[in-house]
């Protein structure tokens, strides 16, 4: 594969750095629970994200999720 040569007096570009924050993450799992997301925001996500945020936030959701499912079922069952 031929790389591309630099012309004089472009600028050189610069890989994306990875600056995820937390309320980032938490959009990223949220939007993966619905399966619903733009290809362009899910190349940024995986352009800035760190895969541990994504599993520790993932695993978190998850265990919110379960939480309240039993916790709602819990209250429809009560007498």
């Amino acid at each position: 594969m031929a790389q591309q040569q630099q012309q004089p007096g472009q600028p050189v570009p610069q890989p994306v750095p990875k600056k995820g924050s937390i309320w980032r993450t938490v959009k990223a799992v949220g939007w993966g629970f619905f399966g619903v997301r733009k290809n362009s925001a899910y190349q940024e996500d995986i352009a800035r994200l760190t895969p541990l945020h994504i599993i520790l936030v993932g695993l978190v959701a998850v265990v919110l999720f379960v939480v309240g499912l039993v916790l709602f079922v819990k209250l429809v069952v009560a007498p």
